[in-house]
């Protein structure tokens, strides 16, 4: 996830209906039930499920209870990374690490697009694992039911770049305008496959495997699903509106149980410019949603310079061929990327994946911008068990639903379906086709309710419960004094029971029940700002802003953040037993090098290895290729701060948080 100081969309209110904020339901809520915890926030009672207190202990308090035994580090923020005592934390991957026999080393002053296009990408964020067996002659069932935890692929995106810190200035032009900096620029982005082995204890790059793979912003991609072919996907480059080169802004993602990456296209809008003004007259509904997307006259990238494309003045329909979920076969170099366009185009923050033989997969999504939504797909097939081939267009048919959350504690998945109510011609959508490229506008027209900047939206492979994290919104004003957080900060995380007991969940279910998991921000800070944890949490493990998670195998949540910087302190990782009396009591584990966020935390099978994505590592005010505020990881004159995938592995070999 890409951090700005202002998100597009904040202030971008054209054709959206009058629905609801959480922020509202959250307070309606309040009023209508019975208070069950002496918890106060801004004057007004906050309900948060199952926590028995707050806050930093006493030093007098009993020590409390909690699966995680790890010894969690303090706040702080310097130059390098830490963790937890007990554990090695190795950096296994850099921006410019060669992954192919024969590439050419990382040369930070003569950057080329050839030589990216063999080099690890930049600014890694989600991360995938899958299993390879030691019999190099299995097929991919094989593989995956090997569950192989000391060799497997690793599947990592890169999300972006920021210009001034990976290119030095030439001369007079800014940072990545010339036309070598703009194709190394461009393949810096996208997605890398690479085989790793664990030798003797470490984990190792496979510089010579077969699946080695760089799918970078130019990189043919095929479209399927009920948007293909589409009119609005029709450009001079493909008037067939079903290839689309490359895939950017590769947010978060998910993986498939047929063996698939799922990576999700998040902050597309920064590539395109122009002038929104003058294609009004003849592509009224791009303009529109140019707008909503805050697509600006000058973009953050000089792409335009080699691509007019990306010139939306010259090719208004371009960016609705981004914003979609992209999968991809790691198991088969050879397949290409699709972009699977029955799962809505908006800035998908994650994909993931629930799916249980015999019955329709679901798919969670998160639109991250602030007073978007929260996005479920139900395929219309069933998922093949037996036959993952069966499996492969799985994607290509189904239905979108937006999100709606109740005052009474309930939710309901709201079908954007063409033909329902607000979802017809005369509402103007021509075909389920224009919903999905519009989806914000089809949750809007259904009710939707509208989220503070949706982020990662994952699933307690134990207990079947869905955990949503709500970053921030800052741009959001009070409108009465009972509003619990007018301008959030901090941000927090839900957690959405579907149906169904713990580890029976039913997922294709339209209604489920909500709560408010954590409410982010210090535990000390006044009325609205203050943040409500776990009993027991310490003066250590609160923390701001989160963003992605995972689950380890035994159901516990671990939380990377992106924006802790902003309250004086570096971004990192935190871990909490999401049931019992260690329910939300948050510890922290590791903590990133200063100007960097979290991204992406991975378990091997076993749980005996976290993978980590350390983003941005140095990016502050002021600083740039030539004056760095850490050169981490490398910490060598003339070698820039580098983005870098780490593994986190326990001293004594045993299991990460145990």
């Amino acid at each position: 996830m890409l951090t700005t100081v202002k998100k597009g969309g904040e202030r971008q209110t054209e054709g959206r209906e009058a629905g609801a904020h959480f922020v509202e339901v959250f307070e309606r809520r309040l009023k209508r039930r019975e208070v069950l915890q002496g918890l106060v926030v801004g004057g007004s009672a906050l309900v948060l499920a199952g926590l028995g207190g707050c806050g930093r202990r006493s030093d007098a308090a009993v020590e409390p209870v909690t699966s995680l035994t790890f010894r969690e580090i303090p706040h702080r923020l310097d130059e390098t990374h830490h963790v937890a005592p007990g554990y090695r934390a190795e950096v296994l991957l850099r921006w410019g690490d060669p992954l192919f026999a024969g590439a050419p080393p990382f040369a930070p002053l003569a950057q080329s697009g050839a030589a990216q296009a063999l080099q690890f990408g930049n600014n890694n964020d989600f991360i995938g694992y899958l299993p390879l067996a030691a019999d190099s002659g299995a097929d991919k069932a094989e593989h995956l039911a090997s569950a192989n935890s000391e060799r497997g692929l690793l599947c990592v995106n890169h999300e972006h770049t920021r210009p001034h810190h990976m290119f030095p200035k030439p001369g007079a032009a800014a940072p990545g305008s010339t036309p070598v900096q703009i194709e190394a620029d461009m393949a810096a982005h996208g997605h890398s496959v690479v085989e790793i082995e664990k030798r003797d204890g470490r984990w190792q790059v496979v510089l010579d495997s077969p699946y080695n793979r760089r799918i970078t912003a130019l990189t043919e991609t095929r479209v399927s699903g009920p948007a293909a072919g589409h009119p609005r996907l029709r450009t001079a480059a493909d008037p067939s509106g079903r290839k689309v080169p490359g895939t950017f802004a590769n947010c978060s993602g998910g993986i498939t149980p047929w063996g698939t990456v799922l990576t999700a296209e998040e902050n597309f809008r920064h590539y395109f410019g122009g002038d929104t003004r003058a294609i009004e007259a003849t592509h009224p509904r791009e303009a529109q949603m140019h707008r909503r997307f805050d697509i600006l006259q000058q973009s953050r990238h000089y792409w335009q310079r080699l691509e007019p494309r990306f010139n939306i003045e010259r090719e208004p329909l371009e960016p609705n061929r981004y914003g979609w979920v992209v999968e991809i076969d790691p198991y088969d170099p050879a397949a290409p990327p699709i972009k699977r366009t029955a799962l809505g185009r908006f800035q998908h923050e994650a994909a993931t994946v629930v799916a249980e033989p015999g019955a329709p997969v679901v798919v969670y999504s998160g639109d991250d911008s602030p007073d978007e939504y929260i996005f479920r797909f139900v395929s219309a097939a069933a998922f093949d068990a037996d036959n993952l081939e069966n499996n492969r267009d799985l994607l290509d048919a189904g239905t979108l639903y937006a999100a709606r959350f109740d005052d009474d504690g309930s939710g309901r998945w709201l079908p954007l379906r063409h033909g329902e109510p607000g979802l017809t011609a005369a509402d103007g959508f021509a075909s389920q086709a224009d919903i999905l490229i519009d989806a914000r506008l089809a949750a809007d027209a259904v009710g939707a309710t509208r989220m503070d900047r949706p982020e990662d939206v994952e699933t307690n492979p134990v207990t079947g419960r869905v955990y949503v994290s709500l970053t921030r919104n800052t741009e959001r004003a009070a409108t009465d004094a009972a509003n619990p957080r007018a301008r959030n900060l901090a941000g927090h995380i839900l957690e959405l029971s579907p149906p169904g007991t713990d580890g029976a969940r039913d997922h294709l279910a339209d209604e489920f029940r909500w709560e408010v998991f954590v409410l982010a921000g210090d535990p000390k800070a006044a009325g609205a700002d203050r943040g409500r944890y776990g009993a027991g949490t310490s003066e250590h493990g609160w923390f701001c802003n989160p963003d992605n998670f995972a689950f380890d195998p035994r159901g516990r949540l671990w939380i990377a953040t992106d924006g802790f910087v902003d309250f004086g302190v570096h971004d990192g990782l935190w871990a909490a037993d999401t049931g019992g009396p260690g329910r939300a009591l948050c510890k922290h584990f590791f903590g990133c090098p200063r100007g960097a966020e979290l991204c992406g935390p991975c378990f091997t099978p076993d749980g005996k290895t976290l993978f980590l994505a350390v983003q941005h590592p140095g990016d502050e005010e002021g600083a740039d290729f030539a004056n760095p505020t850490t050169l981490w990881p490398d910490f060598k004159p003339g070698m820039p701060p580098r983005a870098s995938v780490m593994a986190i592995t326990k001293e004594d070999g045993g299991e990460i948080g145990a």
